[in-house]
């Protein structure tokens, strides 16, 4: 292992309660079916995942069983048994693989449990007696109150996965001719190359200072981003490395740079006063001011909806939150917004500062 750069980072073994997890996004959130790319980022940020198995009567699945396997998911088929129980079978299954693996390879450090069920709780004591680290995986909605304490950390996928639907594209033009066949991408254009790469590096640098665990330099940024997407190049880019898009991300103002551990290995933060953040929380006060004006304040639920109407390439992601609720608490931290829950109607309301 001397001289490997990864050989610091964590080593995941992600198992997953595939039914646990995508009936409770269906029902909880709307999720349907289960995208795993926010969970897959979310782990890779944290370290690398070695192994990756969802455990389901794939029967009942088959949409979500072909986009996990292009997801590189080894899927463990748990059929439906006359006379017995499905459930039980892949709880099992999944409990027997997950101490397996904690006994035969010595070089996983964490597991990835996904799932709400409360009867993974004695496999998460048990594997954590075994000096693994366990992080929790589920859906808030269908997840046992007595499973996150349990962990050493516990993701919600509520607040990982982005539930709003996409902005309203253009209405075409009456009367503008149809665009010829296999011609998608001169009708429809990718979005801003500039962009897309600066809310890359800005939701790994974030997820990377959550952690709290030591400055983050360079060279674990780019590891962390080369997780998520293992074909990504800054040459693409039109950089010549690494530290070269760094610096254009500093110029503008996306990252602050300085200087690290290392000779060209810079630490990465984000600016105290990013101006791009400032125009984000002044178009969220702008917004919640007009829709409020009747009083009462706004409700949370839709505001993002409302927010993308005004502008419809915004992303709290690319401010570096997790989600639009976050984004509304920083924006209440900072005293331009206030926020009060409303219990008869289970949400949060904004009012004007």
């Amino acid at each position: 292992m001397a001289g490997n750069p990864d050989e610091g980072d964590e080593r995941i073994a992600m198992l997953l309660d595939y039914e646990n997890l995508a009936i409770g996004a269906r029902e909880g959130l709307g999720v349907s079916p289960f995208d795993l790319t926010p969970v897959a980022d979310a782990l890779a940020v944290r370290g690398r995942v070695v192994a990756r198995r969802a455990y389901a009567d794939w029967s009942y699945f088959d949409e979500d069983r072909r986009l996990l396997a292009r997801a590189q998911v080894e899927l463990i088929d748990i059929p439906q048994r006359l006379g017995g129980s499905r459930k039980n079978a892949a709880d099992i299954k999944m409990a027997v693989d997950a101490v397996e693996i904690a006994y035969e390879r010595s070089w996983v450090t964490t597991f990835a449990i996904g799932t709400g069920d409360s009867d993974f709780t004695p496999l998460v004591h048990k594997l954590r007696e075994l000096d693994k680290r366990v992080i929790g995986i589920g859906v808030a909605s269908s997840t046992s109150r007595l499973l996150p304490p349990a962990c050493d950390e516990f993701l919600y996928y509520d607040r990982l996965v982005d539930t709003s639907p996409p902005a309203a594209e253009a209405t075409p033009v009456a009367g503008a001719p149809a665009p010829a066949a296999g011609a998608e991408t001169a009708a429809k254009p990718a979005p801003d190359d500039d962009e897309a790469l600066g809310r890359l590096v800005t939701r790994t640098l974030s997820g990377l200072a959550r952690r709290g665990d030591g400055p983050v330099l360079a060279s674990r940024l780019k590891r962390a981003i080369l997780r998520q997407d293992p074909t990504f190049d800054e040459a693409e880019h039109g950089f010549r490395g690494f530290g070269e898009l760094l610096r254009h991300l500093q110029d503008q103002r996306i990252v602050e740079l300085a200087t690290g551990s290392a000779a060209g290995d810079p630490e990465v933060t984000f600016p105290e006063n990013e101006r791009a953040e400032d125009d984000a929380f002044r178009l969220l006060t702008e917004v919640v001011a007009e829709e409020s004006r009747s009083g009462g304040g706004v409700p949370l639920s839709g505001l993002k909806d409302r927010v993308r109407k005004r502008r419809p390439d915004f992303s709290e992601k690319t401010y570096g939150f997790t989600s639009f609720l976050s984004f509304a608490k920083a924006a209440r931290a900072r005293g331009v917004v206030r926020m009060a829950w409303d219990e008869s109607t289970g949400d949060w309301r904004l009012e004007p500062a």
